[in-house]
């Protein structure tokens, strides 16, 4: 029996990127908080042997260069996280579309990969995201969570939890575009990732692995660096943004790489869903990527 996929992915913006800090009462003076997390997450990758996807906001490129170099030369997947992580339903169409021109092309030269995978910050797209991430140049996007409705927060739009074709989620999309969903509790239809996984404990998200694996489903999980410090007291950041951050987080970072799945990144996993397309197109082939049924603005 072959081993189970799964992605660990990391969205690499800043504490004082969260929508959380700019809206607090306080600030902090301390700059790049959460970069060394990037050393934590890289020595857990590499003690297991296992590859990862950055969504990188592409600010950090600019000011950071040298750690997105080393997250590509580690050989772990480039991805988009935006420009300068705001959320892309409250831009102008030309404002999203500059977010995602300007991050590709500032991560392509540094981390001197393409990039071809997005995610939107808080899951947060415009309208039209899928023709406009065609137009600019992206094959895949991982912006899709198909949890329960939680109110102020974000979820119940879409029952996809399979990589899939775009047109699954939304039939509009480019035939090009391939969606690959993040993680949700088979039943309870929450997040397994994210705040989640310092709400509930790391033994609740690995449930939800094994749950996904037996299904079929690789579980695609996601983690910020900035998790993995300690942080800063700000005035007027939600208390829930502290939960179980630095140590903790360090530790169950390498829980879940230790679990006997093959990790790989997220654009293998659409790749895949480009294969089954292939498949279906050739006699004899079997059948496409499919959907089953089945924000907290961070």
């Amino acid at each position: 029996m072959s081993t189970p996929q799964a992605a660990l992915t990391v969205d690499f913006e800043y504490f004082t990127h969260l929508p959380a800090y700019r809206g607090a009462r306080g600030t902090t003076d301390l700059s790049a908080v959460g970069l060394d997390g990037v050393t934590s997450l890289l020595d857990a990758f590499d003690r297991t042997e296992a590859t990862g996807t950055f969504f990188i906001v592409g600010e950090i490129a600019d000011a950071n260069p040298s750690v997105v170099r080393r997250i590509a030369d580690a050989g772990h997947e480039v991805g988009s996280h935006t420009q300068t992580h705001r959320h892309l339903s409250e831009l102008s169409e030309s404002e999203r579309r500059d977010e995602l021109a300007t991050s590709k092309d500032r991560l392509e030269a540094v981390a001197g990969s393409d990039v071809v995978g997005f995610r939107a910050p808080s899951f947060d797209t415009g309208p039209d995201h899928f023709r406009t991430l065609a137009d600019e140049g992206y094959e895949y996007d991982s912006s899709v969570v198909s949890c329960r409705s939680i109110p102020g927060w974000y979820g119940g739009e879409h029952e996809t939890e399979l990589p899939s074709p775009a047109s699954e989620v939304d039939p509009t999309a480019p035939d090009e575009i391939a969606e690959v969903p993040v993680s949700v509790m088979p039943g309870l239809r929450l997040p397994l990732t994210g705040t989640w996984i310092r709400f509930f404990g790391v033994h609740y998200t690995i449930l939800g692995m094994r749950l996904l694996a037996r299904r079929g489903i690789p579980p695609v999980l996601y983690v910020h660096p900035w998790e993995l410090v300690d942080l800063p007291a700000v005035e007027g950041v939600p208390k829930r943004v502290y939960v179980r951050t630095g140590g903790y987080m360090r530790r169950a970072v390498r829980r879940i790489l230790a679990e006997p799945f093959e990790f790989v990144t997220t654009g293998d996993l659409a790749a895949q869903v480009g294969s089954s397309r292939t498949d279906a197109s050739t006699p004899g082939g079997g059948p496409g990527g499919a959907s089953q049924p089945g924000s907290e603005r961070k």
